[in-house]
């Protein structure tokens, strides 16, 4: 083991004001262990996507109060350099471990530097945040969530005072300021200063969720709903109730937050197993429909019974095509956006309707700054139905908007199945699906990502490339990201390394035309054929 890592270990040790992870460390340093210390001090924690994810535990590598501190300090010295050095940060945290710490650090380091901090009053949504910074007439925001990671994951999201995730060129200017702490010794860290807000703004928000409701729509909808051991419950059920929706049955093993999330390997609606808890309590039950949110509450999951008598999850792209149909009979007016990794029916749906359309990288940070947006939405369950109130996903109010369709439709005599074959005869069927790998070692990522650019493939099940674009240079439309984008013969692929995980993500698309319904069943069973040819030829093809 080189001197040169001990000593760093030894001097970020002597700063840390967190007895855990200095009682961790110690015992790092006395029993030599290379390899660990090796990982936790081989660089720090990029502040890349929205800010930081990682693993908690001890060093730069890792989530902990030092890594806030210095987080906080710099994003101080950014809003200092940027004239808004006595601005208001407020800061909001969900139910992880350590949370609580890291917003309570993040509010002291601002009122060390000059600047006015309010707290949120205790753990609450992601999108409660995201409305209190132009509702309080914030210069930041932060909000303390790993969202959906696993449970010995934390992370740190910045917002600036247009209430949008930061984008290019402010996080580097942040991660520059960042770079520049060289000793938290040179932090101040008041013991007070900052202000715990009561709940005033978490009713201001609730007031809020009804502009997503059309004033006398059918609220009839029996829901099932679980808060994935997250931050969810209160907040989603006292919007269903200032709204008129029958209360919704809870999933009670997962009602409560726990930083554990003991019933859930990965506490992601989409992860497999995730939902058979949900789907355990509908068949009791016998809902309209069941709603899920993620552990910090700004995404959005729905099932439904399947024509079979089967619950099933509905795929984003799905849910996302539903709520921009139910926005259309509202007769809203605006631009529908969503990444590029989302399903393409959603600029048919705009363009049928007459209205605004827009792609944008991915991530909320882009949607959300769209002109005119009306409503924005991604793949991974993420919904901006009300972009006045909250320019983020917002988990709350896509379930309101979600319980108001299946209410509207049920008092037609309908389900939501039944609108999605209207989508497919009107548009064309659109199938979605995912390639995801998790990995431990990145660097298999990275030499996918350079075989698929040293060889692109030329056809996927069958179905010819006809462009292939390296979204490293960048589009007429779109700033240069690391991604791969292949347009096939009535199909679209695009492969792209995860923001906030280790994985190497492929969303795939097939458009399958249908005349009539009877054509939908042999529509779908094409569609999930080519999709499955698509996944294969795809994944031989990036060596994964």
């Amino acid at each position: 083991m080189t001197q040169d890592l001990i000593a760093r270990a030894q001097a970020w040790l002597a700063e840390d004001p967190d007895s855990e992870t200095r009682e961790e460390l110690a015992k790092l340093i006395e029993s030599a262990d290379a390899e660990e210390l090796a990982a936790r001090f081989s660089g720090t924690l990029q502040f890349g996507t929205a800010g930081l994810r990682g693993e908690l535990g001890a060093g730069p590598m890792r989530m902990n109060r030092s890594v806030v501190i210095r987080a906080a300090a710099g994003l101080a010295a950014y809003l200092k350099a940027k004239g808004q050095g006595e601005g208001l940060v407020v800061v909001g945290y969900d139910a992880r471990y350590k949370s609580a710490d890291f917003a309570r650090d993040t509010a002291a380091v601002m009122v060390g530097a000059g600047l006015r901090a309010t707290v949120l009053p205790r753990p609450l949504p992601t999108p409660v945040l995201a409305y209190a910074i132009r509702h309080l007439g914030a210069v930041a925001g932060v909000e303390v969530t790993a969202s959906h990671n696993p449970p010995r994951d934390n992370g740190y999201k910045v917002y600036l005072g247009d209430g949008s995730q930061i984008v290019p060129p402010a996080d580097a200017e942040i991660a520059a300021e960042i770079d520049a702490v060289v000793s938290l010794n040179h932090v101040p860290r008041p013991e007070s200063g900052w202000e715990v807000l009561g709940d005033e703004v978490l009713d201001a928000y609730l007031a809020r969720t009804d502009a997503v409701l059309t004033p006398g729509s059918p609220r009839t909808a029996n829901v099932v709903y679980t808060a994935m051991h997250g931050v969810g419950k209160d907040v989603l059920l006292a919007a269903f109730a200032r709204a008129g929706f029958p209360e919704p049955v809870l999933v009670a093993e997962q009602a409560e937050p726990d930083p554990a999330f003991p019933t859930v390997a990965f506490p992601n609606p989409e992860e497999p197993g995730a939902m058979d808890l949900a789907f355990a309590t509908a068949r009791r039950a016998d809902p309209d429909i069941v709603i899920a949110n993620d552990p910090d509450a700004d995404r959005c999951a729905a099932a439904v019974k399947d024509r079979d008598g089967e619950w099933r999850m509905l795929r984003g792209d799905e849910v996302g095509a539903l709520l921009a149909a139910h926005l259309v009979t509202k007769g809203v007016s605006g631009v529908f956006a969503e990444s590029i990794v989302s399903s393409s029916l959603l600029g048919r749906i705009a363009e049928a309707a007459g209205l605004g359309y827009e792609e944008t990288l991915t991530g909320f940070k882009w949607i959300a700054r769209v002109d005119g947006l009306r409503y924005g939405y991604e793949e991974a369950l993420g919904y901006c139905v009300d972009p006045e109130g909250v320019r983020d996903k917002d988990g709350i109010t896509a379930a309101l908007l979600v319980a108001e369709l299946a209410s509207v439709l049920k008092e037609q005599g309908r389900t939501v199945l039944d609108l999605l074959d209207d989508l497919a005869l009107a548009h064309g069927l659109h199938a979605t699906d995912q390639l995801s790998v998790r990995v431990e070692d990145l660097t298999v990522i990275s030499d996918a990502m350079a075989r698929l650019r040293e060889q692109p493939p030329t056809a996927l099940a069958g179905l010819a490339v006809t462009k292939a674009e390296d979204l490293t240079e960048g589009t007429e439309a779109l700033p240069p990201t690391d991604g791969l984008r292949y347009y096939l013969e009535g199909a679209r692929v695009i492969v792209r390394p995860s923001g906030t995980e280790p994985k190497l993500k492929c969303y795939l698309e097939v458009v399958v035309p249908v005349g009539s319904a009877d054509e939908l069943d042999a529509a779908r069973a094409k569609g999930a054929e080519l999709l499955a040819g698509i996944k294969k030829d795809l994944a031989a093809a990036a060596g994964i």
